[in-house]
Order: structure tokens, then C-alpha cells, then sequence
């Protein structure tokens, strides 16, 4: 019994102690993604966009957003103007800012918000165009629009959605693995970092202004080469971990 009244003492001491031995918080580490994105690469041309409403309104003030719609000619197809018919594709990067809980999430949640059911998720692994391999989640979902003018009806679509997180020297496709790898280095490294999130998403289906459906798989093998594409220009992989 005297052993513990002088056992205790010193085992909570010694715990408060080590709290001097860790390092000091709050250091940020920016992200490896390039957040300025080109005008064009790889016969895709780019038209930003700005943030929506519902963004601008839920995340904080200080989370920075790249978006685009993109465009690339389908080989072969022209409508009657004669202007080539394109593909699309959305890209949307979110950068964190200091409070990483109001201003990065997963998709998932707030997805439905844009009219997306979300009917299947997996996860793939990529290899950038530098060689780098790296995981993404795959969403499948049928998103629905509501119309903006009275009378007009209501359109659906299929989507396809790849996304991905982008640290200051990690790459992860999982929300939680992100928030523990936050957690570690704010503990042992005394290291706060950036993350982005990056999602590229695309119709197949039958799509307007195209003649033929688009297939699954089209949508799917365009979708995944323009990431690969992106993955190898917008990050900067001397920082990222392999």
C-alpha cells in the first residue's frame, strides 16, 4: 500500500513530463497538388467554374476550390453545325484550410445533395503517366436534375466518380486512413497538412448531345486516363511518400 502512494505520484509525473518531449503543433505542410489548373493537356480544354452555393455556404472560409468542366472532341462525331461532339468531364479539387473539419469531407456525403444515388463504391489502384501508383474510391451513381425553369422536366443521368485525397507527402483514397494520418503527424511529426480533394466525375448512358449511347466501360476507360493524366501533371510527386 506505501508502495503505491509514492508509485502513482511519479507514474503522473512522468506522463506530463513527456508531454515537453513531443514536438510543437501547428506547422502546416502545403499539398502536393497543384491547385492552378492549364488551360488544356491532352486534347482536353478546360472552363472554370466557380464553387457552388452550397459549398461556399457549408465550408469554411479559408477553403480554397479549382473546378472545371472539360471538354475533348470525340473522334469521328460532329454535330449538324459541324462542330465537333465532346465528352465531358467535371474535376473539382477542394483544398483544406485550417480547420480541416469544415472544410474537406468525403464525397459520399455530399453528393446526394447534387441529386446522386449512390448504387455501387470500390476501390481501384492507378499508375500517374510519372509511374507513381496510387488509390482511388469508384462511385457509381444515377444523379438526378432538377429543372431550372418551370415545365421543364427532370433528366437523369449514370455517373461515374473517381476521387482521391492529396496530402503534403501522402496520397490516400480513404477518409478515415486521412484522418489518422493526421492524427500520427500532429502527434509524432508536430506537422498539420494540407489535404485536397480531387474528384473527376462523367455521364454514360444515353447523354444529349451525343448520337450513340455511351457505354459504362467507355466512360469508365476515358474517366481513369484523364486521372492518370491529371495525377502525372497537377502533383507534385517529389514530396509524396511511396
Amino acid at each position: 500500500m506505501k508502495t503505491m502512494a509514492w508509485l502513482l505520484p511519479l507514474v503522473m509525473g512522468v506522463s506530463l513530463g513527456s508531454v515537453y518531449f513531443l514536438p510543437v503543433a501547428g506547422k502546416t505542410a502545403e499539398s502536393a497538388v497543384i491547385m492552378k489548373l492549364p488551360d488544356a493537356f491532352e486534347e482536353w480544354t478546360f472552363r472554370a467554374i466557380p464553387p457552388s452555393m452550397e459549398e461556399l455556404s457549408t465550408l469554411e472560409r479559408d477553403t480554397e476550390f479549382a473546378k472545371a468542366i472539360c471538354l475533348r472532341p470525340r473522334e469521328g462525331e460532329f454535330n449538324l453545325d459541324g462542330y465537333a461532339v465532346p465528352d465531358r468531364l467535371d474535376l473539382s479539387i477542394v483544398l483544406s484550410g485550417n480547420d480541416l473539419n469544415n472544410s474537406i469531407h468525403r464525397p459520399e456525403r455530399c453528393m446526394p445533395a447534387q441529386g446522386h444515388s449512390i448504387v455501387a463504391s470500390s476501390a481501384v489502384r492507378l499508375k500517374s503517366t510519372k509511374g507513381h501508383e496510387f488509390d482511388v474510391k469508384r462511385l457509381r451513381s444515377k444523379q438526378t436534375i432538377k429543372p431550372t425553369k418551370e415545365g421543364d422536366p427532370v433528366v437523369e443521368y449514370n455517373c461515374i466518380t473517381y476521387y482521391f485525397f492529396v496530402g503534403h507527402d501522402r496520397i490516400t483514397n480513404d477518409h478515415l486512413q486521412r484522418t489518422l494520418i493526421d492524427m500520427k503527424d500532429r502527434l509524432v511529426r508536430g506537422m498539420d497538412q494540407r489535404w485536397a480533394y480531387v474528384s473527376a466525375s462523367m455521364w454514360f448512358g444515353k447523354i444529349p448531345w451525343i448520337e450513340g449511347e455511351v457505354s459504362e466501360a467507355e466512360a469508365d476507360e476515358k474517366i481513369r486516363s484523364f486521372v492518370t493524366e491529371f495525377a502525372g501533371s497537377q502533383i507534385d510527386w517529389s514530396q509524396v511518400e511511396d
